[in-house]
């Protein structure tokens, strides 16, 4: 499983925070592993450099081989808090595909 992390311009990507948000999403989707080929996550600041609430968008989508993608996507106040509610969103929305690939 790939992962890719990608950000605006007014969110800084560091190095460390891209692998520990990496390291959040491989041990969220591990079970997974195995059905998901890439992730790729969006983190964007809604309205520029300003604070705002709820302004953090993190949008995460996961390719599972011969599905088509999906996206779900979390708004909180900051990046931590986008991307852990993304996560869990993704993580129940993989989890749901899979089971029905698996019952059929």
């Amino acid at each position: 499983m790939t992962i890719q992390i990608n950000t605006d311009n007014t969110i800084s990507g560091e190095k460390r925070n891209e692998e520990y948000f990496s390291s959040l999403i491989a041990e969220a989707l591990q079970r997974f592993d195995s059905h998901i080929t890439r992730i790729e996550v969006h983190l964007k600041d809604e309205n520029g450099k300003k604070d705002g609430f709820n302004d953090i968008s993190c949008l995460i989508e996961a390719r599972i081989e011969g599905k088509q993608p999906i996206a779900v996507s979390n708004q909180a106040d900051s990046v931590d808090q986008a991307v852990i509610g993304a996560i869990d969103k993704i993580k129940s929305a993989v989890g749901t595909i899979v089971g029905k690939m698996q019952q059929h």
